[in-house]
């Protein structure tokens, strides 16, 4: 995975200052809460949305199984429909493609649909750094790179600004990407997506080359889909002459019937719309037959792993590749809700965020150690996730990588890791724990010395502890043991059972 985010704080630190920004706060409850609230009414419009969603899971597992296979009947389809296919490792390479199909056109400025594979590995800056510009035309997307920003969210990148910080942004920085915003621009939605429009409209008409990723891939006839809101993908899918799509290897789908189960789940998950207002598919160019038809002359397909096989070895962190990105779980997240996506140091915030960027990257870095504790277990996440993503199971099972180590898979070598610093206590009391629990006698003895010292207990706990006891109670400490208190009621009767 790119390193485009690593170097940040560790999420606590990040999270510790972006709960003081009062304005952040404030535009994440409005933004978060008007969301879910509009998605929980469409879901509910559906009598069988959890047999959509069951469905939704076992499609996405069974490819998952045989992904190898469908990958390969992937790049026969599209090579047969004119299209032509390239194998991407890692992030390294995947740009390093696409720079080179590029500039093998001449141009030098391409057009961008929405794509979080391409930010996951920092293309827009690859682009730059040999002389090309990349232009963003998803609103959002054009709020946050014309702000010099990051995205914050995966369905509304710019869900930390608000409209009078948007307006600002475009009056100040429009003229150096091209248009500028118009005199007396107010904060008002219309105006602002005026603006943007404006704008934007030029570059399509002017743009030669144009890249997107995809929602999903389509084995048995090639078909890439691509689902939006605001018409700039079709624009930049239909446009240009030339159109490269960078895409992870786990949006494929086997057939195109798999299609209509996401079709309902994604748009009612993530916009809280009965359908995406754009829904668009191309397979090859053209027609089919290179050069014929409406559409591109030429498309080139990027497959991209980046960490996504390493992941699929492990049997309990797979199922964040189901995930289809409609960001359900980041809108009803209270961690989320409060830290903002920036925190989490990666393109995926929130609690998918959470485990799938310390599988890709791995846990070696600070920031990505700490993820997976990026979260209250509240479960909320997994009740509102179209495919089922068990994300409190997986955030445990990171959690046990980071503090023991084990056996995982990186880079496609099985190697041990080593448990990360900063949580040999938390070992030691497991092990602790352990040896206690194990011996019936010890554990005995020493619930009862601690009920009889009770008194004695401090309120919040030594050294390390205060992290934990600074913001909870300490539980008291019953008077006498469980052990004891059912022997003298009755009578230990029940103890030889």
């Amino acid at each position: 995975m790119s390193g485009t985010y690593l170097g940040m704080p560790a999420f606590p630190e990040a999270a510790r200052e972006a709960v003081g920004n009062t304005t952040l706060r404030g535009n994440l409850r409005h933004a978060t809460h008007t969301i879910r609230d509009k998605r929980a009414r469409a879901v509910a419009e559906l009598d069988d949305w959890a047999e959509l969603r069951e469905a939704g899971k076992r499609v996405k597992d069974h490819t998952l199984r045989h992904l190898d296979r469908y990958l390969v009947q992937l790049e026969e389809a599209v090579t047969a429909a004119g299209g032509t296919v390239h194998w991407a490792a890692d992030a390294d390479e995947a740009n390093e493609i696409v720079v080179r199909l590029v500039e093998e056109t001449g141009e030098s400025e391409v057009v961008k649909v929405k794509s979080m594979a391409t930010q996951e590995i920092g293309l827009n800056e690859a682009l730059e750094a040999r002389g090309i510009r990349a232009y963003e035309t998803d609103l959002a997307e054009l709020i946050v790179q014309l702000g010099k920003d990051r995205p914050s969210h995966i369905l509304v990148p710019a869900i930390h600004r608000n409209r009078g910080e948007i307006r600002d942004i475009f009056r100040s920085e429009m003229s150096e990407w091209g248009r500028p915003a118009p005199e007396g621009l107010t904060d008002t939605p219309a105006e602002l997506a005026e603006a943007a429009r404006l704008h934007l409209r030029e570059k399509f008409l002017r743009a030669k080359v144009g890249i997107s990723g995809a929602n999903f891939m389509v084995a048995e006839t090639g078909t890439l889909v691509v689902v939006e809101s605001e018409g700039n993908g079709r624009m930049c899918l239909t446009l240009p002459e030339t159109l490269i799509s960078v895409v992870g290897i786990e949006k494929t789908v086997p057939t195109w019937r798999d299609l209509e189960v996401f079709l309902q789940t994604l748009p009612r998950s993530s916009t809280a719309e009965r359908m995406n207002p754009y829904t668009s598919m191309w397979t090859g160019t053209g027609d089919g037959r290179a050069g014929e038809g409406d559409g591109p002359r030429a498309f080139h397909l990027v497959l991209l792993d980046n960490g996504r096989t390493d992941t699929l070895a492990d049997e309990v962190g797979r199922q964040a590749l189901r995930c289809i990105r409609c960001s359900a779980c980041l809108n009803v997240c209270p961690v989320y809700e409060r830290a903002g996506g920036h925190a989490y140091g990666s393109v995926y915030p929130g609690p998918i965020g959470a485990i799938l960027s310390p599988q890709l990257r791995g846990t070696g870095s600070e920031i990505d150690a700490s993820l997976p504790y990026a979260s209250s277990l509240c479960g909320a996440c997994y009740e509102v996730c179209p495919v089922a993503i068990d994300i409190p199971e997986v955030l445990v099972h990171l959690r046990e990588r980071v503090v023991q180590g084990g056996p995982a898979v990186r880079e496609g070598n099985r190697v041990v890791l080593k448990p990360a610093r900063g949580h040999a206590a938390e070992r030691a009391a497991m092990r602790a724990a352990r040896w206690a629990f194990t011996r019936p006698g010890a554990l005995r003895t020493g619930q009862r010395l601690a009920s009889r010292s009770r008194r004695l207990h401090p309120r919040t706990l030594p050294g390390p502890g205060r992290a934990w006891s600074g913001s909870r109670d300490l539980p008291p400490v019953p008077p006498e043991p469980f052990r004891d208190w059912w022997q003298r009621t009755h009578g230990g009767k029940d103890e030889a059972k």
